[in-house]
């Protein structure tokens, strides 16, 4: 038997290191070659290394958080034949840490929230940890037991080296199985004290999206600008335009006229679609309007680019949105598309609120949040009526947009959403 030492491999891109997101296997793991080993994290995408041989892992180096340079060695195999680590070599990777068992609660949690049935399937064979060892599976199945209230500890898994699967968890969850929390009679119970806590480590694209934050409001004296907005003639135009929408085309949402109202008020407002360099010194005015969409998913926030709207129709715009927010969602998302923003777009949808505070998209020199809109009673021509009204939120960078500058473009875009046929002219 030999030893094989494999070292994180160059992803392309420039990129000279990596954060580990995930192990996702353990030491005494059998693993195949291509099987999928470690998930990492680069400022440009997260990928996952497969295993370049098969064997049992002997060693891994680092936990989730840690950075990882190209070319170091970040697990070894035990593998049939020499492999191809040198006996004689002085040094040897440090064995992986031993993740601490979070911490649980002392008392009982809310009940597991009712599922469909899920089909009945051939059960994994209950998997044994040892105390102290961590269940593998990603992120978005993590979220999904915490949200059922299920311990990961108790569910078999059936992927490699007992990786719990999406349909693991629904069998465990379909079968009633420990882990999962008993409903609460009716009639109500006596309530208990509830004392346990767990630890987060900020991690992966949470760690970036905080870095990203505090780089940008700390070194970006924002100012914010708020204002309200009668859409009412804009859905009377958008129920129009559904109704007789061409063949395959989207649905349009509120988004598609702001991006369009956005091109014709930033054409007005070029030092509105500006990237701002603070070491040089030197802000960028671009023609091109390649608009942000913040986008919620599942491992947190991204801002997928509709690129070059200028060039674009309220339907292309539209099917171009749709394309890069649900490729974002699914995880499919390349650099072309989460790169390359001239300004901002976020959008609180059904959440709606009054009003809000984006923080800027640095190097980007302004943002627009869009709440949700509602019929509201307002005053017109001295009556009181119903109108459907939607608030707009902005946040200027103050070092290179003027209040009245910021101002100025949120009314532009004000005076064509009210008027929507402007935005066609």
């Amino acid at each position: 038997m030999g030893s094989f030492e494999f070292k994180l491999p160059d992803i392309g891109e420039g990129v000279v290191e990596g954060e580990v997101v995930e192990w996702l296997v353990a030491v005494g793991d059998s693993i195949k070659e291509d099987d999928p080993i470690l998930s990492v994290m680069t400022d440009k995408a997260t990928v996952e290394i497969p295993a370049p041989c098969e064997g049992t892992v002997k060693s891994i180096v680092g936990e989730a958080g840690d950075i990882l340079p190209v070319g170091a060695v970040c697990i070894v195999f035990e593998v049939e034949g020499d492999g191809n680590a040198s006996e004689e070599k002085a040094t040897a990777p440090a064995p992986a840490k031993e993740e601490k068992p979070a911490k649980k609660a002392a008392a009982a949690t809310p009940a597991a929230p009712t599922l469909p049935p899920v089909e009945a399937a051939p059960a994994a064979a209950p998997v044994v940890r040892a105390a102290g060892t961590k269940a593998l599976a990603s992120p978005a199945v993590r979220q999904r037991a915490r949200s059922a209230n299920v311990d990961l500890q108790h569910v078999a898994g059936s992927g490699p080296a007992g990786r719990i699967s999406h349909a693991d968890l629904d069998r465990h969850i379909a079968g009633g199985a420990s882990g999962a929390s008993s409903a609460r009679p009716m009639g109500g119970s006596a309530k208990v004290e509830r004392n346990g806590t767990e630890d987060i480590k900020v991690i992966g694209l949470r760690r970036k999206i905080a870095d990203g934050m505090m780089s940008s409001y700390s070194t970006i004296p924002h100012f914010s600008y708020f204002e309200e907005v009668d859409v009412t003639a804009l859905e009377e135009l958008r129920q129009h335009l559904n109704a007789t929408r061409p063949e395959g085309a989207p649905k349009l949402t509120y988004l598609p006229f702001i991006m369009q109202a956005l091109v014709k008020a930033l054409e007005q407002r070029p030092e509105c679609n500006a990237l701002y360099d603070d070491e040089a010194n030197v802000v960028t005015r671009h023609e091109a309007i390649n608009l942000g969409i913040a986008t919620q998913t599942d491992r947190g926030l991204y801002v997928p680019v509709v690129k070059h709207v200028e060039a674009m129709d309220i339907w292309s715009a539209a099917t171009e949105m749709l394309r890069v927010t649900s490729a974002t969602r699914d995880g499919k998302a390349g650099v072309e598309d989460l790169s390359g923003s001239t300004f901002t777009i976020t959008s609180l949808g059904r959440l709606g609120g009054l009003g809000a505070t984006p923080i800027i998209n640095k190097p980007e020199v302004g943002i627009l949040g869009v709440h949700n809109a509602k019929d509201r009673a307002v005053v017109r021509n001295g009556h009181v009526v119903v109108r459907r009204m939607m608030n707009l939120s902005s946040s200027w960078d103050h070092r290179v947009v003027d209040g009245h500058d910021g101002a100025t473009l949120v009314q532009l875009v004000k005076t064509y959403l009210e008027n929507p046929a402007t935005i066609f002219m």
